[in-house]
């Protein structure tokens, strides 16, 4: 049997994570009238966050490629855990 190694980072449903920055932070909460408590949460551990200098309170903007809405992004808010 072959052992193949599979990296995972690079897999097709892997969606793209990027932290934003603070001015990018306050602006999101602004345009939506939130709070980063309402934003829903993602382990700091979470393993799309691999290699990102993150910490708990920062804002994570997710992109998701669609085929009928083409480009989604959404927003979570990093917590401490597993």
């Amino acid at each position: 049997m072959v052992n193949k190694q599979i990296q995972i980072e690079n897999h097709v449903l892997l969606l793209k994570h990027e932290k934003l920055d603070d001015k990018a932070s306050e602006d999101l909460l602004k345009k939506y009238n939130i709070s980063k408590t309402q934003l829903p949460k993602i382990y700091r551990k979470d393993f799309a966050l691999k290699g990102m200098e993150v910490n708990a309170g920062d804002i994570i903007e997710v992109e998701r490629k669609s085929p009928t809405a083409g480009k989604i992004k959404f927003y979570r808010m990093i917590v401490d855990g597993s």
